[in-house]
């Protein structure tokens, strides 16, 4: 309304991505690009909406709460932002048929929005990491994914001490379950409650598990389930005996420590059963990364999903994959003083060109021009002032390498470069001057 003085905010739940906020996530996004494709993954996008139905024929319509859906004005087609990536993957990967190479490698960085109550480490809308193998059945598929997590981890400062992959499997979780006295028909009211455990009350947690029928002792056992996550190293006999399972319920985490050996990623990993992951489309080996100290919900978290294809109209094609979220991510960069000033990530420029009279204002821009054309990262002050300490100063704020003064050396085809770190400063002729910038 004219004359209002209200400001508009950004929704609740979202952000705003001011210059020091889009180097901090353009510097996030640049080790998910680079982890991928150095492992040989190729990138792919999809629409940021999809048919509502995608998401409901597979989670039932009480997932339309926890969506963004809409109705075009007018139409009567149902849509939805998406919430995840996976369904559009399969999707995707399903529309190809029998055309999609096998084994096929996607990574993505698409957008994904959520209609949830805003709080740390999640919100509405969000950047989210997305890594998948599709028609590769062995543990080393799986392996791989893990792979290129950790390497972004690492690209960004986070090691092994900092951050740990905790691996479980659904069918030993399921065998454990049943062997507790859970009924085939209530395994998955059991794995959600497991997938709980760290979040809940411990008497609400014992509650729950006794509405599954559980005694007072499975009870405790199911509590007691994961506790301190197993070394990945750990033998297959002294993980069957930690877990109450026979050794031949672990042949897949068995290869799958070996392929973990052979990345040189044992160090990085631990067994941990009470990782279920709470989507029902998991199959086989499900793995979540954590911090370390434990002070952040899950940074990344995915798993095996052999029937999601198929299930979506496609051939039946063994997948796996992960989704690594940037707000939990920058959350622990951050707490960690891995990412201090999004300010320092910025590009820094090759030359900050500073006019110092009237007579060599005319110069900057052609200058500019040139250095530009030349694959150089130039700038000029917007300042009128001919104080040269403050010139600098505004060199010095753009974080720029050189400041190249244009003063009365300019009549003579020579300019004053000023080293910005080291401080020394010497003439440079004019046909000099790409080569000399270009040399920091």
């Amino acid at each position: 309304m004219a004359g209002s003085s209200h400001v508009y905010q950004a929704p609740r739940g979202t952000r705003d991505f001011l210059p020091d906020d889009m180097a901090v996530r353009l510097h996030i996004e640049r080790a998910w690009r680079d982890a991928a494709v150095n492992h040989g993954f190729d990138e792919i996008e999809g629409p940021t909406f999809e048919h509502l139905e995608l998401y409901t024929s597979k989670s039932g319509p009480g997932i339309v709460s926890e969506l963004f859906s809409f109705q075009r004005s007018g139409g009567e087609t149902d849509f939805a932002l998406r919430p995840e990536f996976t369904p559009t993957l399969a999707r995707m990967a399903a529309a190809q048929g029998r055309g999609l190479a096998v084994p096929t490698r996607w990574f993505s960085m698409p957008w994904h929005y959520r209609a949830e109550r805003p709080q740390r480490g999640r919100l509405r809308e969000f950047r989210q990491f997305n890594v998948d193998v599709i028609g590769d059945p062995s543990p080393a598929a799986d392996a791989d994914t893990i792979a290129v997590a950790v390497a972004a981890l690492r690209s960004l400062g986070l090691t092994h001490d900092d951050v740990q992959v905790r691996i479980s499997h659904r069918a030993v979780v399921n065998r454990i379950l049943a062997d507790l006295g859970v009924a085939d028909d209530r395994i998955t009211d059991a794995q959600d409650l497991l997938d709980k455990r760290d979040r809940i009350d411990p008497d609400a947690f014992a509650a729950k598990a006794a509405e599954l029928g559980l005694t007072d002792d499975a009870v405790a056992r199911l509590g007691a389930l994961g506790g301190d996550s197993v070394p990945a190293s750990t033998d297959p006999a002294t993980l069957a005996e930690a877990w109450s399972v026979p050794a031949d319920a672990l042949t897949e985490l068995v290869a799958l420590r070996r392929e973990l050996e052979a990345r040189g990623l044992l160090d990085a990993c631990r067994w941990d059963i009470s990782i279920v992951r709470g989507l029902a489309y998991y199959t086989g080996a499900v793995w979540e990364i954590h911090e370390t100290s434990g002070n952040e919900r899950a940074i990344a978290g995915g798993g095996r999903y052999d029937q999601l294809v198929e299930s979506f109209g496609g051939p039946s094609l063994p997948a796996c994959g992960f989704g690594m979220g940037d707000v939990v991510l920058e959350l622990v960069l951050r707490d960690r003083d891995l990412i201090t000033d999004g300010a320092e990530l910025l590009p820094r420029p090759d030359a900050f060109l500073v006019s110092m009279g009237d007579d060599t204002d005319d110069a900057v821009v052609p200058l500019l021009t040139r250095l530009r054309a030349a694959g150089l990262h130039a700038r000029a002050t917007d300042k009128t002032t001919r104080n040269l300490g403050k010139l600098i100063k505004d060199a010095n704020r753009a974080r720029a390498r050189y400041a190249v003064i244009i003063g009365e050396e300019f009549a003579d085809g020579r300019v004053v470069v000023k080293d910005l770190d080291s401080g020394d400063q010497t003439e440079v002729e004019l046909d000099q001057l790409e080569s000399r910038l270009g040399t920091g």
